[in-house]
């Protein structure tokens, strides 16, 4: 009844938040998890993105992107994971980001049950095509992006598409067990990927790892190596996912169109 609410008091501001972020709240388990609803102008219906945030505590409502997004039409979704951003805490997996790498694979695990909780929840508004919905993560997002196409073929879950803003490039060396649980994930993919990087990231081998498993099994992918963002690795991974919009931005709308209107 809540959500119906919330609905009804949204198409009836109009363009009054067009663009500009909402507060709301969804069940995860026995949680109730926050996020940020970033919804176009008008009462649609809009086709969606689920963005899967990094591994920062405080992760905020990603404004840059939102703003992008449901200027080219798009609803934009920014759940937080419980023990970040304005979800509350969860002992187990404060004691797994304790853990570091060793607990790194069961981490992700937990939040992928955050996010189809999130992606319940979308699916659940009026104003969003629930057909057309696509997910994408950056970084810690991007490895969360990838679970995702696994549960979205076991589970069929309607998505579409998905974009891997340089999933695992701070960790893919050091993890095995990461590598392997993300390189068993894309051998499920039922929807194409779409990977992009800067050239100066900390490390290009995940999306080109991925991709050549993808390519090996016959699944659709792309990759796109943008030349160096700013100065720095740090520039070229979470800078360039939030801020990059007008490096990356035509290529992404172009995958996303290509892929939800068929």
């Amino acid at each position: 009844m809540i959500q119906v609410i919330l609905v009804f008091l949204w198409s009836m501001s109009g363009s009054a938040w067009a663009g500009e972020p909402r507060t709301v709240t969804f069940p995860s388990g026995k949680l109730t998890l926050s996020g940020f609803l970033y919804k176009p102008e008008g009462n649609g219906p809009f086709p969606a993105v689920l963005y899967n945030h990094g591994s920062d505590l405080k992760p905020g409502s990603k404004p840059e992107l939102g703003k992008f997004f449901t200027n080219h039409g798009y609803v934009f979704f920014v759940p937080h994971r419980r023990s970040h951003g304005r979800s509350p805490s969860d002992r187990f997996v404060d004691s797994l980001i304790a853990q570091g790498l060793r607990g790194v694979v069961a981490l992700h695990e937990v939040h992928l049950e955050d996010q189809l909780a999130a992606l319940d929840y979308l699916k659940g508004l009026s104003f969003v095509e629930t057909h057309k919905i696509s997910v994408a993560g950056c970084s810690y997002g991007g490895i969360q992006t990838i679970l995702a196409v696994e549960a979205n073929a076991e589970k069929m879950l309607g998505l579409r598409a998905a974009i891997d803003f340089f999933g695992a490039a701070i960790t893919w060396a050091k993890a095995s067990d990461l590598r392997g649980r993300m390189l068993r994930a894309v051998g499920k993919a039922t929807v194409p990927i779409l990977f992009v990087q800067a050239e100066n990231d900390y490390d290009l081998a995940p999306s080109r790892d991925l991709a050549k498993e993808l390519d090996r099994l016959g699944k659709p992918n792309r990759v796109i190596i943008f030349p160096p963002y700013g100065q720095t690795a740090a520039d070229g991974h979470g800078k360039f996912c939030s801020q990059g919009v007008d490096v990356w931005g035509t290529d992404v709308l172009s995958f996303l169109a290509q892929n939800l209107e068929k």
